[in-house]
Order: structure tokens, then C-alpha cells, then sequence
């Protein structure tokens, strides 16, 4: 145990860190166990996901993260799952918008840029008697 003030508030912090590391962790192996028993895109997204905010976190380097992400890609590929995008489609909203946006009005009240207001003079400085 620790007797310097430092030290002590250094392995609370240490603590503190590695509770949110275990559970980033935990979280990871779940979405990662949940990808392999099911081989579906929805778990494909979560466990992408966290292996995303395990790098974002510096629980894992970025690189790693991308290399498991590419193999977990190619086995939902090859596993049948199809991606996400191609599994729903979004109804078209830009059929119900209108194609082009009119003009918008200028208004002759808008101030010019350059009209600027001329700096307040400092009053006389009095004159001692």
C-alpha cells in the first residue's frame, strides 16, 4: 500500500481505468462470440462497433481493429449474410421533396459589410488650474 499522496491518487486512477478497460473488453468478446455463433449482419455491426471503440478507447490499435474487422467481414461473406445496406432499403424520400429550392429573396434593408460604425471619440482630457 502506497503512503505518498501521489502514489494513492495514482492507484485510484489505475483502478478507475482498468474497471472501464474490463468492461470495454467484456463488451468486445460478447459482440465477438455473439458474431460467431450466429454469423449474421447485425452482429457483424455490433461486434465492428466495438472493436471501433475499443481503438477509440486505446484499448486496441487501430490497425489491429481493422484487420479483425476485415476478417470478420469475410466470414459473414462467406457465411451468406448479406451487408446491411443491401439487406434494407430506405423508401425514397427524395421523390416526395421537391427537385429544386426557389431562390430565396434578397431584402434592400440588409446593411453592407463594409459600413462599419465610426469609433467613439475620447472625451478632452481637463485642464488643471
Amino acid at each position: 500500500m502506497p503512503i505518498i499522496k501521489s502514489a494513492i491518487k495514482r492507484m485510484r486512477q489505475t483502478e478507475k481505468r482498468r474497471a472501464r478497460n474490463v468492461t470495454t473488453k467484456r463488451n468486445l468478446r460478447t459482440a465477438l462470440k455473439a458474431f460467431f455463433t450466429s454469423k449474421n449482419t447485425e452482429d457483424l455491426r455490433k461486434a465492428q462497433s466495438e472493436l471501433d471503440t475499443a481503438v477509440k478507447k486505446n484499448i486496441m490499435s487501430k490497425n489491429t481493429a481493422s484487420r479483425k474487422k476485415a476478417q470478420l467481414a469475410k466470414q459473414a461473406k462467406e457465411a451468406g449474410a448479406k451487408p446491411a445496406a443491401a439487406a434494407k432499403k430506405a423508401p425514397a424520400k427524395a421523390a416526395a421533396k421537391p427537385a429544386t429550392k426557389p431562390a430565396a429573396k434578397k431584402t434592400a434593408t440588409a446593411k453592407p459589410a463594409a459600413a462599419k460604425k465610426p469609433a467613439a471619440k475620447k472625451p478632452a482630457a481637463k485642464k488643471a488650474e
